[in-house]
């Protein structure tokens, strides 16, 4: 070895600019989370579609259809706005992110009651409960792919 030989002086500290983070930026977490809902709520239409679900909820004595732009609209609304008040006031207090997180998915649980006492057939009642667990699942889960970020 030669004399000019620098000595290992220990495991290397990262810098701020070296961390690399795995969340994502606000706009492209709401998206990704808007989109990952509405694609498995699609999922779940069809296959109660195929499984023989009438996919009909009555409602005060109306018949309502459960639509494909429906269930869209179902499972991207909810999740842009109940996440994107989360990110403005988390730019406020970071811990809302969390705080979000649980009231987010423990809303959607909640809803579930909705289509359990909805009177549906079966196959359209276990339908429409999975699609607001997948709801919670996907706030959930888009509030912490930017809380990683941060």
């Amino acid at each position: 070895m030669s004399s000019s030989a620098v000595p290992n002086s220990g495991p290397a500290v990262p810098t701020a600019s070296s961390v690399r983070r795995s969340g994502l930026v606000w706009w492209k977490a709401l998206a990704t989370g808007a989109a990952g809902a509405a694609v498995v709520n699609l999922i779940v239409l069809a296959v109660a579609k195929l499984a023989g679900a009438s996919l009909v909820v009555v409602d005060g004595g109306e018949e309502h259809a459960i639509t494909v732009g429906g269930v869209i609209g179902a499972s991207v609304v909810p999740l842009l706005i109940g996440s994107g008040a989360a990110l403005l006031l988390a730019l406020w207090k970071p811990v809302f992110l969390r705080i979000a997180q649980f009231v987010g998915g423990g809303l959607a649980l909640l809803s579930v009651a909705g289509p359990l006492s909805s009177g549906a057939d079966g196959g359209t009642v276990v339908a429409l409960a999975l699609m607001h667990i997948t709801l919670g699942v996907a706030v959930v889960a888009a509030l912490e792919l930017h809380r990683r970020h941060r």
